[in-house]
């Protein structure tokens, strides 16, 4: 990831933003965390993204896929920037498999 971050090719967006910190309970960290995300400013969301990530719901609910209102919102604004999604959650392999997104692939590291 830093590798990423050094050569500039991360981009964020709000919902992101917030997922990430969401889950920080001790305040020292949670401001540590938010100083550093704050050196990425927030691509833009509108309306054809909202209404893309709709129709992103409606197109994997039909074949019962399940998914958040945040994942699809992301799935949305990826295409659009023509990103890939960097995430080690399962549910975007399920999204790719009819969904127009490309994920970045990683090796976790234990």
């Amino acid at each position: 990831m830093l590798r990423l971050v050094n050569q500039g090719l991360v981009e964020i967006i709000g919902p992101i933003r917030q997922e990430i910190l969401s889950g920080i309970r001790e305040r020292s960290k949670f401001e540590a965390v938010s100083d550093r995300l704050r050196s990425f400013p927030d691509l833009e969301i509108g309306t054809g993204d909202y209404e893309e990530a709709a129709g992103y719901y409606n197109r994997c609910r039909s074949v019962g896929i399940q998914g958040s209102f945040t994942d699809f919102v992301i799935c949305a604004v990826s295409v659009r920037h023509d990103l890939s999604i960097f995430t080690d959650d399962n549910d975007f392999a399920g999204y790719k498999r009819i969904l127009p997104i490309r994920l970045y692939h990683f090796e976790k590291q234990t």
